[in-house]
């Protein structure tokens, strides 16, 4: 298995690829569904994916928050690639990002049975539980210097 991962465009066949993996892994299971409203509002977001050869098997979104602060979200690893190192490549690959383009503070809304993963990368919860598309979530969050490359 080589995983590639890479920024895509918006709006691509890839993109395509990418909101029908987002679909079935964080959408689908809770019967709930995409409008195309929310999905034009991601146009000035980062898009990753990580491929093995033509079939997608991750993906996670970035989005600019202030000069500072960069949220991660919809964070999604095909069933066939989990536990496999995908999430964790996405994870290190957009934090790379996120260094090289000056933020220094990333965030992100973890489903309670994701904190575990996150926390494994370095990342904190800070505040209380809370309910996010009908689900527990926990607001986290890691700050330079513990970025993965530094």
């Amino acid at each position: 298995m080589k995983i590639e991962i890479k920024h895509i465009a918006f709006g691509g066949a890839e993109h395509k690829k990418e909101i029908d993996l987002r679909y079935k892994v964080l959408r689908q299971p809770l019967g709930l569904n995409y409008t195309q409203e929310q999905l034009d509002a991601e146009k000035d977001e980062f898009h990753f994916a990580a491929f093995d050869g033509e079939k997608l098997a991750g993906c996670l979104l970035m989005k600019a928050i202030d000069k500072e602060e960069i949220k991660m979200r919809q964070v999604a690893v095909d069933e066939d690639y989990q536990g496999k190192g995908v999430g964790k490549g996405l994870v290190l690959y957009s934090e790379k990002y996120a260094t090289e383009n000056g933020f220094s503070v990333i965030t992100l809304h973890a489903r309670k049975t994701a904190v575990p993963f996150y926390e494994k990368l370095g990342y904190k919860i800070v505040g209380d539980e809370f309910t996010e598309v009908t689900i527990p979530h926990f607001k986290m969050n890691k700050e330079k210097p513990l970025f993965s490359d530094e």
